[in-house]
C-alpha cells in the first residue's frame, strides 16, 4: 500500500473511531453531507497519532503481524505486543489494553466478549460486580480466581460496549490463540453468547450451545451465561452453576460424554 493510501486509511479509521465513540454522534454518519465528512476527515488527520507514536495506555502504537504474535515466547511478551497493538481502530479509543490475567499454567481459561468501562479503566478483565460474581462461581467448583486464567476475545473496549465487529475479532483472534497455546488449558469456559459464537463460529443461541462440550483450536469448550447477564437475571445462576459442574467433572478426569451426563 502506498504511503498516501495508508495515511488516508489512518485518517478514516480515526474519524470513525472518534465519531462512534462520541455519544450523540452516531447519527452523523447517516445525515452528514459530503463536505462535512471531508472536513471531519481532515480534522481527524491532524489529530491522528503518527505511526509509532504513543497510544492510549502509554505504549507506542505499532503494527503487529500474525507471525510476531505466534512467536511470542511467553505471556509477558505477548502482553507487550497487545499494549502496543494498532491492528484495529479500537487502540485509538481505549484507555488501557486488557490482555488478561491469572495463572500461566491454568487448567481453566475463562473467555468473555470484550472489556467494559471498568476493565478499560483498570486494564484488568472481569472486575466490578460481574467480576465478583465470577469469583464466587469459580469458588463454587473449587477454583480460586488466581488458579484460572481470565481474558476476553477482544483486548480493547468497543465504544459504548457495542458488539465487536468482525474485523476487530479477526485482529484479536491470533492473540487468544497464542494465549491458549502458551497456557495449554484442559478446558475453556466461554462466558456469554458473543464469546461462545465467536469461538465456535456459529450463530446458534446460547441456550442451544449449553450442556455440550465443543472445541476451539483443539481445546474443549463449555458455554455458559456471562456474569453480567446473571446480575440482570438471577434465575440463570443455577444453570450457570450446572454448566460449571461440567468443568469440574472434566478436571476430575471425566471424559466429555461423562462430563455432559454428570
Amino acid at each position: 500500500m502506498s504511503r498516501p493510501a495508508a495515511e488516508a486509511r489512518a485518517r478514516a479509521r480515526t474519524f470513525l473511531a472518534q465519531t462512534l465513540s462520541a455519544e450523540g454522534n452516531v447519527l452523523m454518519l447517516e445525515h452528514a453531507t459530503r463536505d462535512e465528512v471531508v472536513r471531519r476527515l481532515a480534522s481527524a488527520g491532524r489529530a491522528a497519532p503518527a505511526r509509532g507514536s504513543v497510544a492510549p495506555g502509554g505504549a507506542a502504537a505499532v503494527e503487529v503481524t500474525n507471525a510476531r504474535i505466534a512467536e511470542a515466547p511467553d505471556l509477558e511478551a505477548l502482553a507487550r505486543l497487545v499494549a502496543s497493538c494498532s491492528r484495529c481502530p479500537l487502540h485509538a479509543t481505549r484507555k488501557n489494553a486488557v490482555f488478561g490475567e491469572g495463572a500461566a499454567e491454568a487448567r481453566v481459561v475463562c473467555v468473555g466478549e470484550a472489556p467494559g468501562a471498568r476493565e478499560d479503566e483498570t486494564g484488568r478483565p472481569f472486575v466490578g460486580r460481574a467480576g465478583r460474581l465470577l469469583d464466587r462461581l469459580l469458588m463454587s467448583i473449587g477454583l480460586p480466581r488466581t488458579s484460572v486464567y481470565i481474558c476476553n476475545v477482544l483486548k480493547s473496549r468497543p465504544p459504548r460496549n457495542r458488539d465487536p465487529l468482525p474485523e476487530e475479532v479477526a485482529a484479536c483472534a491470533p492473540y487468544l490463540v497464542r494465549q491458549l497455546a502458551l497456557i495449554q488449558p484442559d478446558v475453556i469456559v466461554a462466558f456469554g453468547a458473543f464469546a461462545a459464537r465467536t469461538l465456535l463460529e456459529t450463530k446458534s443461541a446460547l441456550g442451544r450451545l449449553r450442556g455440550r462440550v465443543h472445541r476451539y483450536s483443539g481445546y474443549p469448550v463449555i458455554v455458559t451465561y456471562h456474569p453480567a447477564a446473571l446480575l440482570r437475571n438471577p434465575g440463570w445462576i443455577r444453570p450457570t452453576w450446572e454448566d460449571l459442574q461440567m468443568v469440574r467433572r472434566m478436571l476430575d478426569g471425566a471424559d466429555e460424554s461423562e462430563a455432559r451426563l454428570g
